[in-house]
């Protein structure tokens, strides 16, 4: 019976393991799930005859090395420090990896032995990263040979609670790990725009905002993406005048992740002593430059007044009246595990922005792609994903978790040959999965156009505001 073992049982793993365990009971499959947390794994695996539920801490050598010697297969659904963790001892025993993380450095590091051992690593199989880029690859390759040029390419995509609902004033719900969340945009960003390169250190992500209309949805707005300008080449862009990918939110997250990153709070490095025992308002308070927040005596002034002042926002403004939502100024015990600003957060976007009972959330992916004719023709193809959650599962969990186990599925049946460390833009990943996306109802629509002056000159002013 063939092995896949699961490691991390995780918000993004639920719709895995579910469709897994469903996939198994037609097959000879059998699925572990491991967390080191074995009680969220038994939940996940549900008492399923086709599956087991096990105790794993991934800092463990001897039991990570044990586990995956007797696995065939390993889904890495861990955090992103430890990938490489994974992958060596993968590497080690000649098996597997598929992961739904970003493929770094020490990744890449290892495609020619992957190639070597006849090991698949195949990172980025999740929803951004991984539809996007099977769909980007699927697009681009479809136009590719027709006389026409590629100017432009810009990507977006987007986790947020659907329309038509009560939604929190920040507009957003917690739906795959609050840490991403609240450490997006740390590294920067870079990305091209009408020839031009932009490199955006972290404190100035979010000021890179502009709109973005979705049709059927309205109005949203974006801000980029880590390093855009990488995937020119996995794309084949060549000269391409624009490369963008960027995340898309509900109007006004921007401005209000800005002043949070201003403040300092998305910090991993700095040690609050007995942060659990302390208030939020505390810890804000130790992150103000001076006694009052810029070096006067505010007297009485209250902490929410001195770090309005602070930042230049009004008092009783939205981006203010969304800290005081987060509970950034309140006055109880925190009650929280860990030690840092960066862990505070992540406790109140926990309880302060949970999805409600009954809160149906939707994800969206849309490419837009400028292409120009010899004869000097201006097109633009516009194709765009939306799916909304079912109540059972958010969109979010099933996009991330159905791509990564339709390509469980081809590697166990042998339909996928491919080595080396990998992301999905080959057409031996992104032609069948795609076509069962579409078949389940996860299907693109393209619309094609032609760039209108307005939107050339919205381009043209950089994108910052």
């Amino acid at each position: 019976m063939k092995q896949v073992l699961v490691l991390g049982a995780g918000r993004s793993a639920h719709y895995l393991v579910h469709r897994l365990l469903e996939m198994a009971t037609g097959s000879d499959w059998f699925v572990t799930v491991g967390d080191i947390d074995v009680d969220a794994a038994d939940r996940l695996v549900a008492g399923h005859p086709r599956g087991a539920a096990i105790a794993f801490d991934v800092n463990d050598a001897a039991l990570r090395d044990s586990r995956i010697s007797q696995a065939d297969l390993v889904v890495n659904m861990l955090a992103p420090a430890f990938q490489h963790l994974v992958a060596w001892d993968c590497l080690s025993h000649g098996t597997h990896m598929l992961s739904v993380s970003y493929r770094d450095e020490r990744l890449r590091a290892l495609d020619t032995d992957a190639q070597r051992r006849g090991v698949l690593l195949l990172s980025e199989l999740g929803l951004d990263p991984g539809i996007d880029h099977m769909s980007a690859m699927a697009l681009l390759d479809g136009v590719r040979g027709d006389g026409r040029t590629v100017t432009a390419f810009r990507s977006y995509g987007s986790g947020v609670p659907a329309p038509g609902q009560e939604v929190n004033p920040l507009g957003y719900w917690v739906t795959w790990n609050p840490r991403n969340v609240v450490m997006a945009g740390e590294n920067g960003a870079q990305y091209k725009e009408n020839g031009r390169i932009k490199l955006v250190p972290h404190h100035r992500v979010f000021r890179h905002a502009r709109p973005v209309d979705v049709e059927g949805v309205g109005r949203m707005e974006a801000y980029p993406n880590r390093d855009s300008l990488s995937y020119g080449s996995v794309f084949g862009l060549g000269d391409a005048e624009t490369i963008l990918r960027a995340t898309l939110r509900w109007p006004g997250w921007c401005a209000t992740w800005d002043a949070i990153v201003r403040l300092g709070l998305p910090n991993e490095t700095l040690r609050v002593e007995a942060l659990g025992e302390r208030t939020a308002a505390e810890v804000v308070e130790m992150l103000l430059p001076g006694p009052d927040g810029d070096g006067t005596d505010g007297g009485a002034e209250d902490l929410a007044a001195r770090v309005a002042r602070l930042l230049g926002l009004a008092a009783d403004g939205a981006v203010m009246r969304n800290l005081r939502f987060l509970g950034l100024f309140d006055t109880d015990p925190l009650r929280c595990e860990g030690r840092t600003p960066a862990e505070m957060l992540i406790h109140l976007l926990g309880t302060r922005l949970a999805v409600p009972a009954g809160g149906r959330d939707m994800v969206i992916l849309r490419h837009e792609v400028d292409l120009q004719s010899e004869d000097g023709r201006r097109d633009r193809i516009v194709s765009t994903m939306v799916a909304e959650g079912d109540g059972s599962f958010t969109a979010m969990a099933r996009t991330v978790g159905l791509p990564t186990a339709l390509v469980v599925q081809l590697l166990l049946d042998r339909d996928l040959t491919l080595t080396g460390s990998l992301i999905p833009t080959h057409p031996a990943v992104y032609g069948p999965v795609l076509d069962a996306l579409a078949r389940e109802g996860l299907a693109f629509e393209e619309t094609t156009g032609t760039p209108g002056p307005a939107e050339r000159a919205t381009s043209a002013a950089g994108g910052t505001r």
